[in-house]
């Protein structure tokens, strides 16, 4: 393997593996509720349909990052969880079907 492949595959994985699309989709939703309560959102709840971009939207709503580092990751990846968002639209619609909004604060399931 040449290193501009491992760059590039590098590059890659961490785009997908960073991307508010993966958090949401792939994570379970107890998961994700405490990962955006650490960032400490003001968000509410979140749709399962483009959930990616809610995510992205809900970590920019939140109290402001001490430091400044993650906002700039977070504005580059509003177009990624786009085009992924749009990739796994048909899955997020059956779960906002069956399962509604992802709670962030608080859940029927108690959880």
């Amino acid at each position: 393997m040449s290193i501009q492949s491992a760059v590039t595959l590098g590059t890659c994985a961490w785009l997908l593996s960073g991307s508010g699309t993966a958090a949401p989709v792939w994570q379970m939703d107890a998961d994700v509720a405490r990962d955006l309560r650490k960032q400490k959102t003001y968000c509410q709840s979140i749709p399962r349909s483009y959930s990616g971009l809610a995510f992205d939207v809900c970590v920019l709503h939140a109290s402001p990052d001490p430091s400044g580092v993650l906002e700039p990751f977070v504005l580059l990846d509003l177009p990624l969880s786009g085009v992924l968002d749009t990739v796994v639209l048909p899955y997020t619609i059956y779960r906002q079907a069956s399962d509604g909004n992802l709670g962030i604060y608080w859940r029927a399931g108690g959880y």
